[in-house]
Order: structure tokens, then sequence, then C-alpha cells
């Protein structure tokens, strides 16, 4: 069976409320897997994503497949995110507004390996330089033991990948998030850690 031809486009404001439904199926379809072993809410989704919508200044780099949605990945400058995610950056020193944070990108498992998990990255810093000249960009991932009972074997985390694009983990700037874990009754907090690439690089 051929590949099926891999389309990528990005969409800011109101261009992408069309595909805030899709991306909610996708991020509850791949954030179900570890590390982030999320067991998805549909009364949180909509407003989340909405965020997004809101802010002329974010963006939705979306991957077709034949038209279909098979992966996306999102930004938005740091200064329109939770006060929660800012506070890390705010109190060492950082700017919020000269940081475009890189939230997240889920893609599906069979799609995986074409060269899209680079082209997200590429996709979302060259929107930020579209729009002013922020210092860094950023994004954040989820800390999980190595003894994690969920954690499959021969997991690789993405770090090597993530040095290639020149971020660096810097685990002095952490926040914490609850969700609901798929093996657990409740919400849990989950720390975060942010890595960093100078947008000088």
């Amino acid at each position: 069976m051929s590949t099926p031809e891999l389309i990528v486009r990005r969409f800011s404001g109101s261009d992408l409320n069309i595909y805030l439904d899709n991306i909610a199926q996708l991020r509850m379809e791949v954030f179900r897997d570890f590390p982030y072993l999320y067991d998805w809410s549909m009364d949180y989704e909509p407003n989340y994503l909405q965020t997004y919508a809101h802010c002329p200044e974010a963006v939705v780099v979306v991957a077709f497949a034949d038209g279909q949605v098979v992966g996306a990945s999102t930004g938005i400058p740091m200064q329109f995110e939770e006060p929660d995610f800012q506070r890390p950056f705010s109190v060492r020193g950082y700017d919020p507004r000269q940081i475009f944070y890189c939230a997240e990108s889920v893609l599906r498992r069979d799609f995986r390996g074409h060269g899209l998990g680079v082209k997200f990255f590429e996709e979302r810093e060259a929107h930020a330089r579209s729009l002013r000249d922020f210092d860094y960009f950023c994004f954040c991932a989820v800390a999980r033991p190595e003894n994690h009972p969920l954690r499959p074997a021969g997991y690789e985390p993405l770090d090597r990948f993530w040095q290639k694009r020149g971020y660096s983990k810097h685990p002095e700037l952490g926040a914490y998030y609850s969700w609901k874990d798929i093996d657990q009754p409740d919400n849990t907090s989950k720390r975060l850690e942010f890595w960093l690439k100078s947008v000088a690089r």
C-alpha cells in the first residue's frame, strides 16, 4: 500500500475553528499513551482549545493525509498562556512576552517517521518569527519516574530528538498541572519541565 500524500498547513484565528474538534480527538487518542496517560474529558477539551482560536497570534499546524487530519501542533506567545505557565519564567527573570510557547504536537501512530515532527517545530518557529522578535522558543514535557508501572518496555524519551532541534532542558523551570491518568480514579498533579531554545540559534 502506498503512503498517502502528506500536506502540512498553518492556521490562525478563526481559520482554525473548523479543525478544533479534530485536534481534540487527536489529543484524546495520542495522549492516552505513556508518558501522558491522559484519561480525556470532553468537558475540558473545547475550552482548552478555544485559547488558540481566540488569540490572533496563536498558530495550529495541521497535517493532512488524503484530506483527513492526522496530526496537529499548536503554539502561542507565552503571555497569552495561563499564569501558572508564565510564573516559572517571570520569577527567574524571563519576560513571558519574549517567549513563544510550542504547546504540543499530536500525530497518529501510522504517520510517524515521515518527518512531520521536525516540520511541526519548523512551522511553529517560522510563525513566531513572522510575528515579532522573540528571545526564546519553549515547550514542556511531563516528568515521569523511570520505574513508573505503565512505562512500556523499551520506551525511549524524545530528549535526543528535541536536542537536535536546538532545545535544552531547564529543570529549574517547572510547572504543575493536574489531570486524570488512565489508571487512576481522580486527578493528580504532575510536574512539567520546560525546554528552551534561543531564537538567535
